[in-house]
């Protein structure tokens, strides 16, 4: 269970699904053991979050547990779509843990947003990655299939053909030396999914990732774009993906104090409405 998230689901404004799929990572695999990992790196904090004021577990929070992952990832986001879906008909947010990027693809399917921000060292506009139309690199794209407009916070890679579909109204490509300047501006009934890759942090931050990319942002940089976004009281979803085991924790904490500092903001947010 993560740690302080201990309402029944029935009563929860907020719930961590985990979704360990690791089946398209193309350089350092180990996704499968993000959840369990950011879950673990969760237990060392403080309950009391002094910038907004609020504590943790008197967030709302209820832990499904994992989504046991299997090969056929067509299916597997199908299955993760649902139990995201039941969520959102429960007045909840799903809070997603991966888990490689594809999982964000259930989670915004079930959300239906009208805009999709994403921290993320890649632009992820791919149409396939060696030949898979369900790879980690292709989320940003099937994103825009449900919602209007992408937010890339942090971006620094990508191929020339993902740069010129970024250069198109829809898309909004935030290199990581203007983030910390980036401000959210929806419209004032616009439905936000947030998605945080945990390689948008640069490398020395977050080693624990499948493709890391120097010169990216700072864990603090990370933390002021998920409160910014999440103070918008706009937000029906969010996750946190691409940690794996392949460090001594940094990525996995960072993970889990980005979901918490997104949860304590959000919550803020929705007393505040």
């Amino acid at each position: 269970m993560f740690p302080g998230a201990g309402v029944d689901r029935e009563d929860a404004a907020f719930v961590v699904v985990g979704a360990p799929l690791d089946a398209s990572t193309s350089f350092q695999p180990g996704t499968r053991f993000g959840p369990d990992r950011v879950r673990r790196y969760a237990r060392g904090f403080d309950d009391y979050d002094h910038a907004t004021g609020t504590h943790f577990s008197d967030c709302a929070v209820a832990d499904h547990g994992d989504v046991r992952a299997w090969d056929d990832a067509d299916e597997y986001l199908e299955y993760l779509e649902g139990v995201c879906t039941d969520v959102v008909w429960d007045d909840a947010v799903p809070v997603v843990v991966g888990g490689e990027h594809t999982v964000s693809v259930a989670g915004v399917r079930a959300v239906d947003p009208d805009v999709f921000v994403c921290l993320d060292a890649h632009l992820d506009l791919k149409e396939s990655f060696d030949g898979n139309e369900l790879s980690h690199a292709t989320v940003t794209r099937h994103a825009l299939d449900v919602a209007d407009r992408a937010v890339v916070l942090g971006a620094r890679a990508g191929s020339e053909a993902e740069y010129e579909r970024a250069s198109g109204r829809d898309v909004e490509v935030v290199p990581p030396e203007a983030v910390p300047a980036w401000e959210p501006s929806f419209d004032a009934d616009a439905s936000v999914y947030l998605s945080v890759d945990v390689d948008a942090a640069d490398p020395a931050f977050a080693p624990g990732t499948g493709t890391p990319e120097p010169f990216g942002l700072t864990s603090r940089e990370c933390r002021d774009a998920v409160r910014a976004v999440a103070a918008t009281g706009r937000v029906r979803g969010f996750d946190v993906v691409e940690v794996n085991d392949r460090d001594d924790g940094q990525a996995a904490v960072l993970g889990a104090k980005l979901l918490r500092a997104f949860v304590h903001e959000a919550a803020l947010a929705a007393e505040n409405a």
